[in-house]
């Protein structure tokens, strides 16, 4: 992350606005503006061949890559895999996702979270700890036997855990975690997302007051709306601080669903895109387990015997793709779901999620076909075609 440079050859969004003839100035791994392609005599210039640069894409909820399964392997060279994995598709900074698991699993990949900080693996932002703290009737496929109230020493876990992590989001139910705990946990600087839970609109209404920000996969394993109870769908639309994830596979949440809600939604809270993603990706993988159970990869989704959905075969490029040729959003728009709504749902938007003066050089070549032909990640570049 040493030098100054000029990337020029495409079109560039800068997360607001596109530029023409123009060059990306990046130095000491930051972005340092943009200018007219003439105008750079400063620095070296290098160039892409056509298509667009843009935002790096940044995911908030990320349980494996490349055949690692946080899960299973709650190390640093796992999340070393799993951020580099999608480095492929665009991603350059993730959450890597822990599944309601033992407090012992839970203590291991805090440590190998903490290492990965000291470490600086490229790519990784912090950790997302999804569970165990949410409700066995919207478990979704957390296994029930794990799921359990937050007691004093979880509380404490996590709060110890915030000060060795650039980031923390927890995932928790409205409805088992309670005001008091939520604003015991935002104090401290955790970002807490409703999921996985059975809570009425009231109910979440209070954990939002308490300090709750976010929402873990909107529509899924969470009440709905009905004629006489909001939900949490209803909550999360009508609120105006909660963003919220969404994943956009086309089957966790039917496109039709998926535009209702984009229309419905208060902010300046804003719907994002995560992938939900599985070790599957980036590999030829049909079978992975996770606590035991065998999820099944067919058909361009993730599920157990059952039928129950477990993560989902997605990338954020396939995510941005739908959500631009389906739901039919402006290319820009699904571009910021991507990377300028996540980073300001953690708290980064002055530094992420952009290509404007002093934004860290995270960014991506896409053709105009939209496809991922390369990624730089603090302004040294991690993948190219």
């Amino acid at each position: 992350m040493t030098g100054a440079y000029a990337l020029g050859g495409a079109r560039i969004f800068d997360g607001r606005r596109w530029h023409d003839d123009s060059a990306l100035l990046v130095r000491d791994g930051a972005i340092e503006g943009i200018a007219s392609i003439g105008s750079v005599t400063d620095r070296p210039m290098r160039f892409v061949s056509g298509g667009m640069l843009a935002p790096g894409f940044i995911d908030l909820q990320v349980n494996g890559g490349g055949a690692a399964l946080l899960n299973d392997e709650p190390t640093l060279a796992s999340i070393r895999t799993i951020c580099s994995t999608y480095a492929r598709f665009g991603t350059t900074a993730l959450l890597p996702t822990l599944i309601t698991d033992t407090r012992e699993t839970t203590a291991r990949t805090v440590a190998a979270g903490i290492e990965a900080t000291a470490a600086k693996v490229p790519g990784f932002l912090g950790l997302h700890l999804e569970g165990p703290h949410l409700s066995v009737a919207r478990k979704g496929a957390h296994d029930p036997a794990l799921i359990r109230p937050m007691d004093e020493a979880d509380l404490e876990a996590l709060i110890t855990a915030r000060r060795h992590l650039s980031n923390l989001l927890t995932t928790v139910a409205a409805e088992t975690v309670d005001p008091q705990q939520i604003a015991r946990l935002a104090g401290a600087g955790i970002i807490v997302s409703i999921g996985h839970s059975d809570a009425d609109f009231s109910t979440v209404a209070a954990a939002a007051r308490a300090g709750a920000t976010v929402a873990t996969h909107l529509f899924n394993a969470m009440s709905q709306i009905g004629n006489r109870e909001p939900g949490v769908v209803g909550a999360v639309l009508e609120t105006e601080s909660l963003f919220a994830g969404l994943i956009a596979d086309g089957i966790h949440v039917h496109p039709v669903s998926i535009d209702l809600a984009l229309r419905a939604k208060v902010g300046p809270g804003r719907i994002f895109l995560v992938t939900d993603a599985m070790s599957m990706t980036g590999t030829d993988l049909k079978t992975i387990t996770l606590n035991g159970r065998t999820i099944h990869r067919a058909d361009g989704a993730l599920r157990l015997a059952d039928g129950t959905l477990a993560g989902a075969d997605l990338t954020m490029i396939d995510a941005v793709t739908l959500m631009h040729r389906q739901v039919g959003l402006p290319l820009e728009e699904a571009l910021r779901m991507a990377s300028t709504y996540p980073a300001e749902a953690m708290g980064l938007g002055a530094e992420r999620g952009h290509l404007e003066i002093g934004a860290v050089a995270d960014f991506i070549h896409l053709s105009d076909d939209l496809t991922v032909q390369g990624t730089w990640i603090g302004g040294d570049q991690m993948f190219a075609v």
